[in-house]
């Protein structure tokens, strides 16, 4: 009898931790296969400046990874940083440094990713007839100082400046690297930091200025050179072109799962050697300065 109820409580107990071992390893399976292990989408916001590269990326990206899913939106550095630093995406480009824009404790908690240079370039209505200005010119005319072509060899004509948002990381870079710190004076201010916008903007205002990437470049504004110094991709990795600034993807902490992958994929030779070049952003390994 005794040898029995032995018998029977040792199938007992080892009856308790099959079933306790079953539900641990269906517990760390439905774990696994949950979405914080296997991260499918991802969202990016901020820098329209770095857009059309992040854009494009994303979308080749997606064609190479079926069933990964990344959205990409603009709306300024200064947006995209806030918005990663308070969880609402997953990476969020900017023009700038992050401590540029948030306070220092926050700014501790992103991880930079540098992830090529973008050139900015100084640019008018198609009929506005002045190809260069110097420095000094370039600040008057965004201070409000000169107000009318006429004063920079071009026709009688009113200049229009078209500003962009306060939390454009490409204001800021305009203003640090061709304004020297001098503040705009107010134009036609545009409420969203959107460089398509800029560029409809300019090429549909008589007499109108403002600045954009590289990349937003074609027939529908004209650059101007500054001090005689084309804004091209070569002047600006050799030096002598000065308005440029790095563009940085931000995390919050070290980035994981698709995040890192799509990061890593930026930073491939596969993109950098082609996609970026064509859209006109220039490689770190072509830059021979540093800032």
């Amino acid at each position: 009898m005794k040898k029995k109820l032995m018998i029977k409580k040792k199938l007992e107990v080892k009856k308790s931790i099959y079933f306790a071992i079953l539900s641990i390893v269906l517990f760390l399976t439905m774990t696994a296969c949950g979405p914080s292990s296997k991260e499918d989408s991802i969202s990016i916001s901020g820098s329209s400046a770095l857009l059309p590269l992040a854009d494009n990326a994303a979308k080749d990206y997606m064609a190479k990874n079926p069933g990964s899913k990344i959205s990409v939106q603009a709306g300024g550095s200064g947006q995209g940083l806030t918005q990663v630093y308070q969880g609402a995406v997953n990476i969020g480009n900017s023009d700038v440094y992050a401590e540029e824009k948030l306070k220092p404790e926050e700014a501790k908690e992103l991880k930079d990713h540098v992830v090529c240079v973008v050139g900015i370039a100084v640019v008018v209505n198609p009929n506005v007839k002045v190809d260069n200005l110097t420095s000094q010119q370039l600040i008057d005319i965004f201070t409000g100082k000169i107000t009318n072509w006429k004063d920079v060899g071009g026709d009688d004509m009113k200049i229009t400046l078209i500003n962009r948002p306060s939390n454009s990381g490409t204001r800021a870079t305009f203003k640090k690297y061709a304004l020297k710190g001098a503040d705009e004076a107010e134009g036609m201010a545009l409420k969203e930091d959107q460089s398509g916008t800029v560029k409809q903007t300019v090429s549909q205002t008589e007499g109108a200025i403002s600045y954009l990437a590289f990349s937003y470049l074609d027939e529908k504004t004209k650059p101007l050179k500054i001090d005689g110094i084309e804004p091209t991709s070569e002047n600006v990795s050799n030096g002598t072109y000065p308005v440029w600034a790095y563009e940085h993807m931000y995390t919050k902490g070290e980035a994981t799962g698709l995040t890192k992958s799509f990061i890593d994929y930026i930073l491939s030779e596969e993109v950098q050697d082609n996609l970026v070049t064509k859209l006109k952003f220039i490689p770190i390994k072509d830059m021979k300065v540093k800032r």
